[in-house]
């Protein structure tokens, strides 16, 4: 079951790639009492995801908190250290890098794809969301290939 508008995250760990290491979190910790733009990405490094989406979001990172965003956060099927690496890169101190090493939020929200075609197992499809207090407050789900309605600019549009 794919995750709805209206629904409460699902509990699960997530890593952030913090200035002192990898840093263990509970995303019901995370998201609470604070309204996040979540974008999610197939993998860090990978063409449209370094080109285009995480660029999106920490050039308009000023845009969104006008707009009532406390936090801006990426996720990936990565490890903290490659997502770590990914945000140092992209001058990304505006977003914060929330690692799905293993795939569980994604698998949890539903939002799972297949890239063993490309040699990425199983990865998070392309979305964005924002969450407020825990809840999905808005969702937007790429159709696969696809990179429309999880951009930065059409975030903005839709707060």
């Amino acid at each position: 079951m794919t995750i709805s508008v209206g629904d409460k995250l699902p509990d699960v760990k997530l890593v952030k790639a913090g200035e002192n290491g990898p840093e263990a979190v509970q995303s019901s910790d995370y998201f609470k009492g604070k309204r996040v733009a979540l974008f999610s990405v197939p993998g860090a490094f990978t063409p449209t995801c370094s080109a285009k989406h995480l660029p999106g979001y920490v050039e308009k990172a000023e845009d969104l908190k006008a707009k009532g965003i406390d936090e801006i956060a990426c996720t990936a099927v990565n490890d903290p250290f490659v997502m770590g690496a990914w945000g140092k890169a992209a001058g990304s101190a505006d977003v914060t890098m929330l690692a799905d090493g293993n795939g569980d939020f994604a698998e949890a929200l539903g939002l799972t794809m297949d890239g063993s075609g490309f040699g990425l197992g199983k990865r998070g499809q392309r979305f964005s969301m924002v969450v407020n207090d825990g809840v999905v407050e808005q969702l937007h789900v790429e159709a696969p290939g696809d990179f429309k309605v999880s951009a930065a600019d059409y975030m903005i549009e839709q707060l």
